[in-house]
């Protein structure tokens, strides 16, 4: 006999998993264009900041699935844990929506055309900052929610 879903039918296992992708997506982002930038060459900075645009296809679904998810379980619950992760999750989303994903797109553009000036430079330094804004906010809300279900757990 199958289940249909309700409201009390929650999956954090499903929540977790997209939120563990995003980070680890955000996290090879960052790391990788760090690296090329550091000690690439410039057909590696090329590789790797056109490649970018099309990793955001699947983290802007699995950010998405996190947050919804992240909502849904915290609907019943109130704390400062919660809350917490609830205010770093707006700064996430505003960060993705306003810098991350219109810089990645921008620095595709520029590093397809190898034309590294200026513009690319402040991009890209504007790029590692609020990656690595993002890349702390999330990974504070991974210790917060692992606390959360360990606390859940506990009162079993």
């Amino acid at each position: 006999m199958t289940t249909i879903p309700t409201q009390k039918h929650r999956n954090p296992g499903l929540h977790a998993a997209a939120g563990a992708l995003g980070l680890a997506l955000i996290a090879s982002f960052w790391l990788s264009t760090l690296g090329a930038e550091l000690f690439g060459t410039t057909a590696q900075i090329v590789a790797v900041k056109t490649a970018i645009p099309y990793g955001i296809v699947l983290l802007v679904p699995a950010l998405i699935v996190a947050g919804a998810g992240g909502t849904r379980l915290a609907r019943d619950r109130r704390g400062p844990l919660v809350t917490r992760k609830s205010r770093r999750m707006r700064i996430v989303a505003l960060n993705g929506l306003l810098i991350l994903v219109p810089s990645a797109l921008f620095l595709a553009k520029k590093a397809a055309a190898q034309d590294f000036d200026t513009a690319f430079v402040l991009v890209q330094l504007a790029e590692l900052a609020a990656g690595a804004v993002n890349l702390t906010l999330l990974g504070a809300n991974l210790r917060d929610g692992l606390a959360m279900r360990d606390r859940r757990l506990a009162l079993r």
